[in-house]
């Protein structure tokens, strides 16, 4: 009964070296790389904070969800357990499956939804339900399955882009696809090549894959945050910034909140006239 909670017990290896470098830590740089889930979250729900308010509190739940990824995939990579797989790739799970109840937009919506978002949440509530069983029975394939997951959300958001005329939005929906595109050849990487990458005395992919996958998780988030406050509050208008410095595209984005009738942006509890 308790063999899944072993320290091993997972049949994922990654490239990494097992106990190199700490002999508590299975694969130490795959742990610590997982620095930016815990790190991000809450400084992005004080930027978000008046898009919680105005918009959608639950916004603030993704943040979260964000950083219980980030504690189990640190759990599974330092003892690489069985337990510690499966909540690494739930926690994966849930929160797309919450991302795509929540952000969704209504032209896409299938048929059985009937434009309607509680129905189409509990659809993917049960949707849920159903792979977290299939990945409790089959471990070995949910990787795989939830790289594929990640697919409509990128064509969902390309489409997206296309009915935009924000040039700032654009490019950073472009920088999102990019930044997707490199991690996903680092996880292949890393799991096909790794006799390759070893040779050349980097087994770390899977750890660059960590940062990179985090980037452009949240910014995917921040896109579809914006384009949900086109959908679904056409009396406000939806402001892309950057922080700390709002001319620097290639700080941390966030979504404000305009007023349209009287110009009037709320920016982290302040008036401020955009």
């Amino acid at each position: 009964m308790w063999k899944p909670l072993e320290a091993g017990s997972s049949p994922v290896d990654w490239c990494e070296g097992n106990y190199l470098i700490s002999p508590v830590i299975a694969e130490f740089v795959n742990t610590v790389s997982n620095v930016l889930f815990f790190l991000m979250p809450p400084v992005l729900m004080h930027l978000f904070r008046d898009y919680g308010r105005f918009v959608n509190p639950a916004i603030h739940g993704i943040w979260a969800m964000l950083m219980v990824v980030g504690a189990s995939s640190a759990y599974f990579h330092a003892t690489l357990s069985l337990i510690g797989q499966l909540l690494d790739e739930c926690a994966i799970l849930w929160v797309i499956i919450a991302g795509f109840a929540m952000f969704l937009p209504r032209r896409h919506f299938p048929l059985i939804a009937q434009n309607d978002r509680k129905k189409l949440s509990v659809g993917f509530l049960a949707f849920g339900i159903f792979a977290t069983g299939l990945a409790v029975v089959h471990p070995a394939i949910n990787a795989f399955v939830l790289m594929v997951l990640g697919i409509p959300a990128l064509v969902c958001m390309v489409l997206e882009l296309r009915r935009v005329n924000d040039g700032r939005v654009y490019r950073l929906g472009v920088r999102c696809c990019a930044v997707w595109l490199l991690s996903v050849s680092c996880w292949i990487n890393d799991r096909l090549f790794c006799e390759v990458w070893s040779s050349l005395n980097f087994p770390y992919l899977h750890g660059l894959w960590h940062i990179l996958i985090f980037i452009a998780s949240y910014t995917v988030c921040v896109l579809f945050a914006y384009f949900s406050v086109k959908d679904e509050k056409p009396s406000k208008n939806p402001v892309l910034r950057y922080w700390p410095r709002n001319d620097f595209e290639l700080g941390i984005p966030y979504v404000t909140i305009q007023d349209n009738p009287h110009g009037k942006e709320f920016c982290l509890g302040k008036d401020v006239y955009a």
